[in-house]
Formats: structure tokens, C-alpha cells, sequence
């Protein structure tokens, strides 16, 4: 888990930078790199939608936030795309499940999320 999600992007584009996407989001966020998700949204533009990276994880510092922002669209323009959006969708421990159990409930010790 956290899933990267790629919209208005070529599949062989984002299959070719997948790993190094992969790398440099788990050096930045210590997030072991099979946990790392990578995704293309495939989506019918009805307007000028610019192309977009939504992250969504669990909430880090902003720093962190910053840093992986940063990386991302170093990572991009190097490929001719500047003009990208990058944005986070940050959930919440709580209301993340599996197997029908929340990752965290507010009686239990705090669980790693990475």
C-alpha cells in the first residue's frame, strides 16, 4: 500500500519509469518496495484535463510530502512532462481495511503503516 496512480499518461510510459517510481518512493519514504503500488487510470477526458500522479497513503510530515512531490516531478519533467499535477490522497488508518479489520483502531497500540 500506497498505490501511485498515473491519469492521462501511455501505459508503456509509466511501465518503463515503474521501477524507478518504485525506488525512489521507498528511498524517500522507507516504504518497502513491494508495497509500493503503481497504477494507470484510464479515464475519457470530457475537458482539458492535465495529466495528474495522485499518491494516495497513509499522512506523513510535510517534508516528506515535499520530498516526494519534488522527486516525482524531477523524475517526470526528465521525460519531457512538466506540467504535471501531483497531489495526495491521504487515508486514514482507521478507515482502511483488510480482511474487514481497520489497520488501527483507537483502543489498540499503534501499527507500523509502511
Amino acid at each position: 500500500m500506497p498505490f501511485l496512480r498515473f491519469k492521462g499518461f501511455q501505459k508503456d510510459f509509466v511501465s518503463s519509469i515503474s521501477t524507478n517510481v518504485i525506488q525512489e518512493f521507498s528511498k524517500i519514504t522507507g516504504v518497502l518496495q513491494q508495497k509500493v503500488k503503481i497504477e494507470l487510470l484510464l479515464v475519457d477526458q470530457l475537458n482539458n484535463s492535465p495529466q495528474s500522479l495522485e499518491i494516495l497513503m497513509f499522512p506523513r510530515d510535510q517534508e516528506m510530502h515535499d520530498r516526494i512531490a519534488q522527486e516525482m516531478n524531477t523524475l517526470l519533467a526528465a521525460h519531457g512532462f512538466r506540467d504535471v499535477h501531483i497531489f495526495f490522497i491521504l487515508l486514514s488508518p482507521h478507515l482502511y481495511y483488510k480482511e474487514g479489520q481497520p489497520l488501527k483502531s483507537s483502543l489498540e497500540e499503534p501499527i507500523s503503516l509502511t
